[in-house]
């Protein structure tokens, strides 16, 4: 049966979920998410949330994410998302989140990149207590409803717009979901890397789709590797060791337990020292100590990353723990402007799965629940300020038949994506070499 809602958001992350609180509740609003709805990288976030803390900090805040992005970031997108840091943060409260606080007053942490402490947090599954949070509220709205298990697997298209989606659910049934608007927050590509700390699940699907129907991309090459994950020989998701460890006093060591790096640098930094310094000792790790923070820090700051540690056969308290660099986040995707459109009518994109050059070349820590945040409402708040559209009497044909050899397309779409990634990154190199020349 083909079912028809005002909105459909794809994606139950932090983007998503937040998105579809901004509509007022007269719009019907449909989330589908391929996993549960817990199940998002939103949910597995450690570190935290940045905010500017007073306007003396925007000047440093805004050197920081640039210096951080390799200067290539869009200079527009990233004044948006610091400016709307604290009207973020008050709209996250009102919803129930809470972050660490001394006597009543918000306590902040440092990550690397970063010049001085603006980071909030909740212990250090920060993304787990906002995205729950949200995903409290939505469940509350008689005007959102939530489809779980349910993957988009293509769009739907009429006179050069996109009127909804092609999904398909658990028993494998192929339907249509019409809409006046279709918001993609389907998250990053983890999925299509062996080692990486995202759920297995995100496997670029709306790139994909977008290369399918010559939607624009951006900077599709630009993938971050985090520098500490940690080092294990079991199958599955890595398991991230957050970047305010670091920030907090955790040193990297060699396998001479001899500091190499300043632990403080951008990620990209520090991930190819590490890398450097695991081939020079011929190992598949680095050491990574917590000797510097008080155990009570530890366990009142750090319980999650204490206790998986732990689980592995280290106590962080005693011991170094062996750490090794994974894909962690996709700075590029669907190229959107500041208010979320793609270059198709009606098809707007947020969060990770989208690219207005807010992080440019490599992404500063703590600045991803902010950026799909900030850029997620003001999709919402520019949908609410279109009239509804009325989906017209001659609908795009859609034919499930099209669709029923799922298998073969989801290994397309994996192919897609990854010759997308290398093609941009080939073209990159040119152009940077030639820059270099030229210069």
């Amino acid at each position: 049966m083909e079912k028809e809602t005002d909105v459909v958001i794809v994606g139950t992350g932090a983007a998503g979920l937040f998105g579809a609180l901004q509509f007022p509740e007269s719009t019907k609003v449909t989330v589908i998410t391929k996993d549960v709805a817990e199940n998002s990288d939103s949910f597995l976030a450690q570190g935290g949330i940045c905010m500017l803390r007073s306007e003396e900090d925007y000047d440093s805040y805004y050197e920081d994410t640039m210096k951080a992005g390799h200067y290539r970031n869009s200079p527009e997108s990233v004044e948006i998302m610091i400016r709307s840091s604290r009207q973020m943060i008050e709209l996250l409260t009102g919803y129930g989140v809470e972050f660490e606080r001394q006597n009543g007053e918000y306590i902040f942490t440092r990550e690397g990149g970063h010049s001085r402490p603006r980071i909030l947090f909740h212990e250090d599954i920060t993304g787990r207590e906002i995205t729950g949070k949200l995903l409290e509220q939505v469940k509350r709205r008689d005007n959102i409803t939530i489809c779980e298990h349910t993957e988009m697997i293509d769009i739907l298209c009429q006179d050069q717009a996109c009127c909804g989606v092609v999904v398909v659910d658990a028993q494998g049934k192929i339907s249509a979901l019409r809409a006046g608007y279709t918001i993609f927050a389907c998250g990053g590509i983890g999925g299509l890397y062996r080692h990486s700390t995202n759920f297995a699940h995100l496997t670029g699907d709306g790139i994909a789709i977008a290369i399918r129907h010559n939607i624009a991309l951006k900077d599709v090459n630009f993938v971050q590797i985090h520098p500490t994950t940690l080092y294990s020989k079991k199958p599955g998701r890595s398991f991230l060791i957050s970047e305010s460890v670091r920030g907090e006093g955790a040193v990297l060591y060699n396998a001479r337990m001899e500091r190499f790096v300043d632990e403080l640098l951008p990620r990209d930094v520090v991930t190819k020292a590490i890398e450097e310094q695991m081939e020079k000792d011929g190992k598949p790790y680095v050491w990574l100590s917590m000797e510097r923070i008080a155990r009570e820090d530890i366990l009142g700051h750090f319980p999650n990353i204490y206790k998986r540690c732990l689980e592995e056969g280290y106590d962080v308290t005693k011991e170094c723990i062996p750490v090794v660099p994974g894909q962690h986040y996709f700075m590029g995707g669907i190229r959107i402007d500041l208010e979320g459109r793609t270059s198709m009518k009606r098809l707007y994109a947020v969060g990770e799965t989208s690219c207005n050059g807010v992080h440019g070349a490599n992404r500063l820590a703590s600045n991803s629940l902010l950026e799909s945040l900030v850029f997620a409402r003001r999709a919402a708040l520019d949908i609410t300020a279109c009239e509804l559209v009325e989906l017209p009497q001659e609908q795009a044909v859609f034919e499930p038949k099209n669709y029923t050899d799922r298998k073969k397309l989801q290994q397309e779409n994996r192919k897609l994506v990854l010759q997308e990634i290398e093609r941009m990154k080939k073209a990159y190199e040119q152009q940077h070499n030639h820059d270099v020349k030229c210069g």
